[in-house]
Protein backbone atom coordinates (compact mmCIF):
# COMPACT_ATOMS: atom_id res chain seq x y z
CA UNK A 1 0.00 0.00 0.00
CA UNK A 2 1.41 3.05 -1.22
CA UNK A 3 0.15 5.82 1.04
CA UNK A 4 2.52 8.36 0.32
CA UNK A 5 5.30 8.81 -2.60
CA UNK A 6 7.41 10.88 -4.16
CA UNK A 7 6.31 10.78 -8.23
CA UNK A 8 8.18 13.56 -10.44
CA UNK A 9 9.01 16.50 -8.04
CA UNK A 10 5.68 15.67 -6.36
CA UNK A 11 4.17 14.58 -3.34
CA UNK A 12 0.86 12.14 -3.63
CA UNK A 13 -0.54 10.97 -0.63
CA UNK A 14 -3.91 9.12 0.64
CA UNK A 15 -6.24 11.41 2.56
CA UNK A 16 -7.17 9.44 5.41
CA UNK A 17 -9.89 12.12 6.68
CA UNK A 18 -11.88 9.91 3.67
CA UNK A 19 -11.79 6.65 4.29
CA UNK A 20 -13.41 4.42 4.72
CA UNK A 21 -15.54 5.56 2.04
CA UNK A 22 -13.54 6.92 -0.11
CA UNK A 23 -9.44 6.32 -1.28
CA UNK A 24 -8.99 9.76 -2.48
CA UNK A 25 -5.45 11.27 -3.60
CA UNK A 26 -4.28 14.41 -3.36
CA UNK A 27 -1.11 15.39 -4.97
CA UNK A 28 0.82 18.43 -4.82
CA UNK A 29 3.64 20.18 -5.03
CA UNK A 30 3.44 22.36 -2.11
CA UNK A 31 5.26 21.76 1.43
CA UNK A 32 2.11 23.61 2.86
CA UNK A 33 -0.36 21.28 1.76
CA UNK A 34 1.50 18.71 3.31
CA UNK A 35 1.64 20.70 6.91
CA UNK A 36 -2.09 21.20 6.18
CA UNK A 37 -2.54 17.51 5.79
CA UNK A 38 -0.37 16.48 8.94
CA UNK A 39 -2.85 19.22 10.74
CA UNK A 40 -5.42 17.90 9.90
CA UNK A 41 -5.11 14.09 9.94
CA UNK A 42 -5.37 13.58 6.63
CA UNK A 43 -1.59 12.68 6.83
CA UNK A 44 -1.36 10.65 10.74
CA UNK A 45 0.89 8.25 12.63
CA UNK A 46 3.91 9.15 13.87
CA UNK A 47 6.47 7.60 11.54
CA UNK A 48 4.73 8.15 8.67
CA UNK A 49 4.28 12.03 9.56
CA UNK A 50 7.82 12.18 9.81
CA UNK A 51 8.34 10.91 6.02
CA UNK A 52 5.75 13.04 4.88
CA UNK A 53 7.77 15.93 6.69
CA UNK A 54 10.83 15.09 5.27
CA UNK A 55 9.34 15.48 1.69
CA UNK A 56 8.05 18.52 2.47
CA UNK A 57 11.04 19.64 3.60
CA UNK A 58 12.42 18.42 0.17
CA UNK A 59 9.44 20.47 -2.19
CA UNK A 60 9.93 23.72 -0.23
CA UNK A 61 13.46 24.15 -2.14
CA UNK A 62 13.00 21.28 -5.06
CA UNK A 63 13.03 24.36 -7.65
CA UNK A 64 15.45 26.56 -6.16
CA UNK A 65 17.93 28.00 -8.70
CA UNK A 66 20.83 30.69 -8.43
CA UNK A 67 23.71 30.71 -5.91
CA UNK A 68 21.68 32.57 -2.67
CA UNK A 69 22.39 29.53 -0.11
CA UNK A 70 21.63 32.06 3.33
CA UNK A 71 17.84 32.27 1.10
CA UNK A 72 18.42 28.55 -0.16
CA UNK A 73 19.01 27.54 4.03
CA UNK A 74 16.05 30.58 4.96
CA UNK A 75 13.63 28.32 2.82
CA UNK A 76 14.47 24.96 4.11
CA UNK A 77 14.09 26.01 7.86
CA UNK A 78 10.63 27.98 7.35
CA UNK A 79 9.78 25.01 5.83
CA UNK A 80 11.11 22.65 8.40
CA UNK A 81 9.60 24.86 11.09
CA UNK A 82 5.40 25.16 9.66
CA UNK A 83 5.94 21.01 9.60
CA UNK A 84 7.39 20.69 12.72
CA UNK A 85 4.76 22.84 14.43
CA UNK A 86 2.02 20.57 13.07
CA UNK A 87 1.63 18.20 16.02
CA UNK A 88 3.35 18.57 18.70
CA UNK A 89 3.94 14.90 20.31
CA UNK A 90 4.64 12.60 18.01
CA UNK A 91 9.00 12.64 18.36
CA UNK A 92 9.75 10.82 14.81
CA UNK A 93 8.19 14.64 13.12
CA UNK A 94 10.75 16.37 14.97
CA UNK A 95 13.72 13.61 14.27
CA UNK A 96 13.35 13.47 10.30
CA UNK A 97 13.15 17.35 10.00
CA UNK A 98 16.82 17.43 12.25
CA UNK A 99 17.99 14.97 9.64
CA UNK A 100 17.09 17.52 6.74
CA UNK A 101 18.47 20.53 8.90
CA UNK A 102 21.41 18.42 9.12
CA UNK A 103 22.17 18.01 5.47
CA UNK A 104 21.51 21.49 4.87
CA UNK A 105 24.48 22.12 7.43
CA UNK A 106 26.92 19.50 5.73
CA UNK A 107 25.91 20.47 1.96
CA UNK A 108 26.35 24.65 2.75
CA UNK A 109 28.59 25.83 -0.10
CA UNK A 110 27.51 23.32 -2.42
CA UNK A 111 25.87 24.21 -5.87
CA UNK A 112 22.12 24.55 -4.88
CA UNK A 113 21.04 21.96 -6.92
CA UNK A 114 22.96 19.30 -5.62
CA UNK A 115 22.06 20.75 -2.06
CA UNK A 116 18.15 20.13 -3.03
CA UNK A 117 18.99 16.27 -4.61
CA UNK A 118 20.88 15.76 -1.03
CA UNK A 119 17.56 16.75 1.11
CA UNK A 120 15.55 14.61 -1.33
CA UNK A 121 17.51 12.02 -0.81
CA UNK A 122 17.67 11.93 3.26
CA UNK A 123 13.64 12.16 2.87
CA UNK A 124 13.80 8.73 0.67
CA UNK A 125 16.18 7.44 2.95
CA UNK A 126 14.27 8.00 5.94
CA UNK A 127 11.27 6.72 4.13
CA UNK A 128 13.24 3.23 3.11
CA UNK A 129 14.46 2.96 6.51
CA UNK A 130 11.27 3.09 8.06
CA UNK A 131 10.25 0.18 5.78
CA UNK A 132 12.71 -1.92 6.85
CA UNK A 133 11.97 -0.89 10.55
CA UNK A 134 8.56 -1.87 10.08
CA UNK A 135 9.60 -5.14 8.59
CA UNK A 136 12.01 -5.95 11.92
CA UNK A 137 9.65 -4.80 13.73
CA UNK A 138 6.87 -7.40 12.44
CA UNK A 139 9.56 -10.14 12.15
CA UNK A 140 10.42 -9.66 16.41
CA UNK A 141 7.04 -8.97 17.64
CA UNK A 142 4.88 -11.74 16.12
CA UNK A 143 7.57 -13.98 18.26
CA UNK A 144 6.25 -12.86 20.96
CA UNK A 145 2.72 -13.69 20.32
CA UNK A 146 1.12 -17.28 21.20
CA UNK A 147 -0.21 -19.51 18.81
CA UNK A 148 -4.33 -19.21 18.02
CA UNK A 149 -3.80 -15.90 19.62
CA UNK A 150 -6.47 -13.83 19.79
CA UNK A 151 -5.15 -9.99 20.05
CA UNK A 152 -6.62 -6.37 21.01
CA UNK A 153 -5.19 -3.55 19.26
CA UNK A 154 -6.06 0.35 19.68
CA UNK A 155 -5.91 3.15 16.85
CA UNK A 156 -4.45 2.70 13.36
CA UNK A 157 -0.49 1.46 13.96
CA UNK A 158 -0.25 -0.41 9.96
CA UNK A 159 0.48 1.12 6.61
CA UNK A 160 -1.63 3.48 6.69
CA UNK A 161 0.33 4.89 9.81
CA UNK A 162 3.96 4.33 8.16
CA UNK A 163 6.06 3.78 5.65
CA UNK A 164 5.78 0.24 5.55
CA UNK A 165 3.58 -3.14 6.93
CA UNK A 166 3.57 -0.90 10.29
CA UNK A 167 4.41 -1.12 14.18
CA UNK A 168 2.05 -3.02 15.79
CA UNK A 169 -0.38 -3.81 13.38
CA UNK A 170 2.75 -5.02 11.30
CA UNK A 171 3.34 -7.71 14.36
CA UNK A 172 -0.38 -8.96 14.19
CA UNK A 173 -0.07 -9.29 10.38
CA UNK A 174 3.10 -10.87 10.24
CA UNK A 175 1.58 -13.31 12.92
CA UNK A 176 -1.23 -13.93 11.00
CA UNK A 177 0.96 -15.24 7.81
CA UNK A 178 2.56 -17.28 10.81
CA UNK A 179 -0.64 -18.87 11.14
CA UNK A 180 -0.68 -17.89 14.60
CA UNK A 181 -3.57 -14.98 15.05
CA UNK A 182 -6.86 -16.67 15.23
CA UNK A 183 -8.72 -13.24 15.73
CA UNK A 184 -8.05 -9.50 16.18
CA UNK A 185 -10.32 -7.20 18.54
CA UNK A 186 -10.07 -3.30 17.55
CA UNK A 187 -11.25 -0.54 19.63
CA UNK A 188 -13.27 1.97 17.60
CA UNK A 189 -10.71 4.65 19.34
CA UNK A 190 -12.45 7.67 19.84
CA UNK A 191 -12.97 10.57 19.45
CA UNK A 192 -11.97 10.16 15.94
CA UNK A 193 -12.15 6.45 15.05
CA UNK A 194 -9.04 5.32 14.28
CA UNK A 195 -9.88 1.86 15.00
CA UNK A 196 -12.88 1.46 12.95
CA UNK A 197 -12.30 3.59 9.75
CA UNK A 198 -9.06 2.64 9.25
CA UNK A 199 -7.84 -0.14 11.14
CA UNK A 200 -10.88 -2.47 10.43
CA UNK A 201 -10.38 -1.33 6.67
CA UNK A 202 -7.02 -2.28 6.81
CA UNK A 203 -7.46 -5.75 8.18
CA UNK A 204 -10.97 -6.31 6.15
CA UNK A 205 -8.51 -5.72 3.02
CA UNK A 206 -5.83 -8.82 4.25
CA UNK A 207 -8.71 -10.74 4.95
CA UNK A 208 -7.82 -11.12 8.76
CA UNK A 209 -10.61 -11.54 10.95
CA UNK A 210 -11.66 -9.16 12.96
CA UNK A 211 -13.98 -7.57 15.33
CA UNK A 212 -14.96 -3.83 16.38
CA UNK A 213 -15.60 -3.10 20.15
CA UNK A 214 -16.27 0.18 21.59
CA UNK A 215 -13.70 1.21 23.50
CA UNK A 216 -15.53 0.69 27.14
CA UNK A 217 -16.41 -2.73 26.17
CA UNK A 218 -12.19 -3.83 26.30
CA UNK A 219 -12.49 -4.29 30.35
CA UNK A 220 -15.18 -7.33 29.68
CA UNK A 221 -13.96 -8.64 26.81
CA UNK A 222 -10.37 -9.35 29.41
CA UNK A 223 -12.58 -10.22 32.19
CA UNK A 224 -14.17 -13.04 29.77
CA UNK A 225 -10.70 -13.84 29.04
CA UNK A 226 -11.08 -13.22 25.09
CA UNK A 227 -7.76 -11.79 24.62
CA UNK A 228 -4.65 -13.42 25.32
CA UNK A 229 -2.21 -9.86 24.29
CA UNK A 230 -2.62 -6.12 23.73
CA UNK A 231 -0.56 -4.67 20.78
CA UNK A 232 -0.65 -0.88 20.53
CA UNK A 233 2.27 1.66 18.56
CA UNK A 234 4.03 4.67 20.06
CA UNK A 235 4.10 8.59 19.34
CA UNK A 236 7.03 9.06 21.94
CA UNK A 237 8.63 6.69 24.37
CA UNK A 238 10.40 8.46 27.08
CA UNK A 239 14.05 6.96 27.89
CA UNK A 240 12.30 5.30 30.67
CA UNK A 241 10.24 3.25 28.93
CA UNK A 242 7.13 5.64 29.71
CA UNK A 243 5.10 5.71 26.48
CA UNK A 244 2.56 8.25 24.74
CA UNK A 245 0.55 6.86 22.45
CA UNK A 246 -3.14 7.47 21.63
CA UNK A 247 -5.71 8.96 24.07
CA UNK A 248 -7.35 5.47 25.57
CA UNK A 249 -3.63 3.67 25.59
CA UNK A 250 -2.98 3.96 29.41
CA UNK A 251 -6.40 2.95 30.62
CA UNK A 252 -6.11 -0.21 28.27
CA UNK A 253 -2.68 -0.70 29.82
CA UNK A 254 -4.37 -0.52 33.13
CA UNK A 255 -6.53 -3.09 32.69
CA UNK A 256 -4.15 -5.15 31.27
CA UNK A 257 -2.30 -5.45 34.67
CA UNK A 258 -5.97 -6.54 36.40
CA UNK A 259 -6.49 -9.19 34.11
CA UNK A 260 -2.87 -10.53 33.88
CA UNK A 261 -2.52 -9.60 29.93
CA UNK A 262 0.59 -9.15 28.39
CA UNK A 263 0.91 -5.19 26.97
CA UNK A 264 3.42 -5.22 23.96
CA UNK A 265 4.25 -1.80 22.21
CA UNK A 266 5.85 -1.75 18.86
CA UNK A 267 7.69 1.45 17.50
CA UNK A 268 10.85 2.07 15.37
CA UNK A 269 13.53 3.20 17.34
CA UNK A 270 13.31 6.79 15.98
CA UNK A 271 10.22 7.01 18.18
CA UNK A 272 12.57 6.92 21.64
CA UNK A 273 13.74 10.67 22.80
CA UNK A 274 16.56 10.62 24.75
CA UNK A 275 16.03 13.67 25.92
CA UNK A 276 13.33 13.05 27.48
CA UNK A 277 13.65 11.22 30.92
CA UNK A 278 9.96 10.32 31.61
CA UNK A 279 6.45 10.49 30.66
CA UNK A 280 6.15 13.36 32.53
CA UNK A 281 7.82 15.48 30.03
CA UNK A 282 6.06 14.47 27.05
CA UNK A 283 4.21 17.14 25.51
CA UNK A 284 0.54 16.24 25.18
CA UNK A 285 -1.37 17.71 22.28
CA UNK A 286 -4.55 18.75 22.86
CA UNK A 287 -7.33 19.19 20.36
CA UNK A 288 -10.46 21.26 19.27
CA UNK A 289 -13.43 20.81 21.37
CA UNK A 290 -15.82 19.50 18.16
CA UNK A 291 -13.70 16.03 17.76
CA UNK A 292 -15.55 15.25 21.23
CA UNK A 293 -18.87 17.48 20.51
CA UNK A 294 -19.48 16.53 17.10
CA UNK A 295 -18.83 12.75 15.73
CA UNK A 296 -18.16 12.66 11.89
CA UNK A 297 -19.46 15.72 11.79
CA UNK A 298 -22.70 15.24 13.51
CA UNK A 299 -23.56 17.40 16.73
CA UNK A 300 -23.92 14.96 19.70
CA UNK A 301 -23.35 17.13 22.76
CA UNK A 302 -25.43 20.70 23.61
CA UNK A 303 -24.27 23.97 21.94
CA UNK A 304 -21.90 25.60 24.23
CA UNK A 305 -20.72 22.39 25.97
CA UNK A 306 -16.99 22.40 26.71
CA UNK A 307 -14.77 19.94 26.13
CA UNK A 308 -11.58 17.87 27.01
CA UNK A 309 -9.45 16.82 23.82
CA UNK A 310 -6.32 15.39 24.96
CA UNK A 311 -4.77 13.45 21.23
CA UNK A 312 -2.38 11.16 23.47
CA UNK A 313 -1.48 9.84 27.40
CA UNK A 314 1.32 8.50 29.07
CA UNK A 315 1.56 4.88 29.91
CA UNK A 316 4.01 4.27 32.60
CA UNK A 317 6.63 2.02 31.73
CA UNK A 318 5.41 -0.41 35.18
CA UNK A 319 2.88 -1.20 32.58
CA UNK A 320 4.10 -2.28 30.01
CA UNK A 321 5.58 -5.92 29.13
CA UNK A 322 7.84 -5.66 26.50
CA UNK A 323 8.76 -2.73 23.84
CA UNK A 324 9.57 -4.28 20.42
CA UNK A 325 11.74 -1.77 18.16
CA UNK A 326 13.54 -2.42 14.78
CA UNK A 327 16.46 -4.02 16.71
CA UNK A 328 14.44 -6.63 18.92
CA UNK A 329 12.76 -6.88 22.10
CA UNK A 330 12.70 -4.74 25.09
CA UNK A 331 12.45 -5.47 28.82
CA UNK A 332 12.11 -3.77 31.78
CA UNK A 333 14.18 -1.69 32.89
CA UNK A 334 13.35 -0.33 29.88
CA UNK A 335 16.49 2.81 29.80
CA UNK A 336 19.14 -0.34 30.15
CA UNK A 337 18.05 -2.04 27.35
CA UNK A 338 17.41 1.13 24.93
CA UNK A 339 20.84 1.35 25.77
CA UNK A 340 21.98 -2.37 24.37
CA UNK A 341 19.95 -1.71 20.97
CA UNK A 342 21.97 1.78 20.71
CA UNK A 343 25.40 0.19 21.65
CA UNK A 344 23.78 -1.98 18.95
CA UNK A 345 23.41 0.42 16.37
CA UNK A 346 26.64 1.92 16.98
CA UNK A 347 28.80 -1.46 16.45
CA UNK A 348 27.20 -2.22 13.31
CA UNK A 349 28.21 0.75 11.81
CA UNK A 350 31.87 0.66 13.17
Amino acid sequence: MNVIVWDNDRVRFLDQTRLPQEEQYVVTGDYRVIADAIRRLAIRGAPLIGIAAAYGAALAVRNSSGDDQSHFTKQVEQAAAELESTRPTAVNLSWALNRIRRVVAESEGQPIADRSSSLLREAHAIHDEDRAMCESISQFGAGLLGEASTILTHCNTGALATGGRGTALGMIVRAWELGKIKHVYIDETRPLLQGSRLTAWELGKMGIPHTLITDNAAAFLMQQRRVQSIVVGADRIASNGDVANKIGTYGLAVLAAAHSVPFIVAAPRSTIDWDIKSGAQIPIETRADEEITRVVGTRIAPNGTAAYAPAFDVTPHRLITAIVTDRGICRAPYRDAFRRQQRLTVDKHD
